[in-house]
C-alpha cells in the first residue's frame, strides 16, 4: 500500500454537516483544473458495500447490536478498499471519500461506546497501512447538524417512497450519542493533527469550501485556486 501514487482525501464529521455539499465542490475544482479523481463513501462505494449500507442505516434495523454494527462497517470498507479506493490510488488519481476508519471510531468506539481500541485493531487487520493522507474534519453543532440529517433524509424518502431509502436509523439517536461522537472525533484530531484538519462548518458552504481550499493546498500541494 505504501508504493501508491495518488492522494487520498476523507471527510469526516457528524451527519448534516455538509459533507456532501464540500465534496461535491471540491469535485468541482478538481475536475475542471483537470484532474483525475474518483468520489465516494462508507458505508458503501460498492455493489456489496450499498447492500451492507442499507442494512445499516435503515431503521427496521434498530436492534442491529453494536459489534454487528462494526463488523458490517469493516465488511463494507475492506470491500471498498479493494474494489475503488486502492485501484485508483494505484493509477495516480484523487480520492475523496465521504467517511472512512474516523467515522467507525467517532460513531461506534465514541457513540456507542465500544471505545477506540477494537476499531483500531480491526482497521490494522482489514485495511493494513492505509490512511487517507488528508482528512478534513467538518466540525458542527450536534443539535442542529442532526435536525438537517432528519429533514433531509425525511424528503429523500418521500421522494422515493414510503418505505424506501430510509437512512434514518442512526438520526433517532440521543443528543447524547452526538455529543459522544463530536467528542471522539475531536480526540481523534488531538492525537492525529498531522492528518486531520479541523474546519469550522457552522457558516456558509461557501466559507467553509475556501477553509477547505486552502487547507488542500497546503497539506497536499495541490495546484487548487483558494482566491
Amino acid at each position: 500500500m505504501s508504493l501508491r501514487q495518488g492522494r487520498f482525501i476523507s471527510f469526516e464529521g457528524l451527519d448534516g454537516c455538509g459533507k456532501s455539499t464540500q465534496i461535491e465542490k471540491l469535485a468541482n475544482v478538481l475536475r475542471a483544473q483537470g484532474t483525475s479523481i474518483v468520489v465516494t463513501r462508507e458505508p458503501g462505494g460498492t455493489l456489496a458495500g450499498e447492500k451492507i449500507r442499507q442494512l445499516l442505516l435503515d431503521t427496521s434495523t434498530s436492534g442491529l447490536s453494536s459489534i454487528a454494527e462494526l463488523a458490517l462497517m469493516f465488511a463494507s470498507r475492506a470491500q471498498h478498499i479493494k474494489e475503488v479506493i486502492q485501484p485508483a490510488l494505484s493509477e495516480g488519481r484523487i480520492v475523496l471519500c465521504d467517511r472512512f476508519t474516523d467515522s467507525t471510531e467517532a460513531y461506534q468506539g465514541g457513540g456507542r461506546k465500544l471505545g477506540s481500541e477494537p476499531v483500531l485493531a480491526l482497521h490494522r487487520i482489514l485495511c493494513g497501512s492505509l490512511q487517507p493522507d488528508l482528512t478534513i474534519l467538518m466540525d458542527s453543532d450536534v443539535a442542529a447538524s442532526v435536525e438537517r440529517a432528519r429533514r433531509r433524509n425525511k424528503a429523500q424518502a418521500g421522494k422515493n417512497g414510503r418505505g424506501r431509502n430510509d437512512e434514518n436509523r442512526f438520526e433517532q439517536e440521543s443528543r447524547a450519542f452526538f455529543a459522544r461522537v463530536r467528542n471522539k472525533y475531536l480526540e481523534i484530531a488531538a492525537r492525529e493533527p498531522q492528518r486531520l484538519q479541523v474546519v469550522d462548518a457552522r457558516g456558509s458552504a461557501d466559507d467553509t469550501h475556501r477553509k477547505i481550499l486552502e487547507i488542500v493546498s497546503r497539506k497536499l500541494k495541490l495546484p487548487v485556486k483558494t482566491g
